[in-house]
C-alpha cells in the first residue's frame, strides 16, 4: 500500500478532501497529517475522521532531522502540501526528491513566491483584471513555487467576481483535481 502524509497549516479543507478521496481506496492511504501550528483546525478534522495528526515547531522542522525521521518511520512515499506555508528545508528536499507535491492556487509562474497564498494570490489576480486564473500541483525544491510543474487547471474571472469569489472558484479546481493527481503519482 502507497502511504501519503500531509503537511498543513490551516483548516485543513484540502487535507480533509484528500483523506476523504482515499478512504476507500485499497492501494493508497494518508498515513498521517503533520502541522506547524498546534491551533490549526486541520487537528480537528483528523481527530474526527480518525487519521493520525502530529505537530511539530520550527527547530524540529528546520534544525534537526527529525520530521524526516518520522517520515521514513511512517514509512512515506509522498508528502503532499495542503496549505503548508513554511519553506520545506533542504534535508526535506533531499530525503524525498520528487517526492513532495504542493499545490498553489493560481497558474504558476505568476502569483508564486514567498509571502504569495491564499487571499494575497486572489486579491493580486483581482488587481490585476486577470480573465483568468486557477491552480497548480508540482513538485517543492528549495524554492517557493519553482518546482518542476505536473499539473495545472484554469477557470475563467468575470469582471464581477471579488477575490472572495475567486477564492471559491480556486477551491473548487482544487478539491477535484489534487486528490486526482495525487493518485495519478502513486499509481
Amino acid at each position: 500500500m502507497k502511504r501519503i502524509v500531509i503537511f498543513a497549516s490551516g483548516s485543513g479543507s484540502n487535507a480533509e478532501n484528500i483523506i476523504s478521496f482515499f478512504r476507500k481506496d485499497p492501494a493508497i492511504t494518508v498515513a498521517a497529517v503533520l502541522t506547524n501550528k498546534n491551533s490549526a483546525k486541520v487537528l480537528e478534522r483528523c481527530d474526527r475522521l480518525g487519521v493520525p495528526a502530529f505537530y511539530f515547531n520550527g527547530p524540529a522542522f528546520k534544525g534537526s532531522g527529525a520530521i524526516v525521521d518520522l517520515l521514513h518511520g511512517l514509512q512515506t512515499d509522498l508528502v503532499v502540501l495542503a496549505g503548508f506555508l513554511w519553506k520545506i528545508p533542504e534535508n526535506l528536499v533531499e530525503a524525498y526528491p520528487n517526492k513532495i507535491v504542493n499545490i498553489h492556487p493560481a497558474l504558476l509562474p505568476d502569483y508564486g513566491g514567498k509571502g504569495m497564498y491564499g487571499d494575497r494570490v486572489h486579491k493580486a489576480v483581482k488587481d490585476n483584471n486577470e480573465s483568468e486564473t486557477g491552480i497548480t500541483i508540482h513538485y517543492v525544491n528549495e524554492n517557493y513555487d519553482e518546482g518542476a510543474i505536473i499539473f495545472q487547471a484554469k477557470t475563467m474571472i468575470e469582471p464581477t467576481d471579488t477575490p472572495e469569489t475567486i477564492a471559491q472558484k480556486v477551491h473548487q479546481l482544487e478539491y477535484e483535481h489534487f486528490p486526482k493527481v495525487i493518485k495519478k503519482l502513486l499509481s
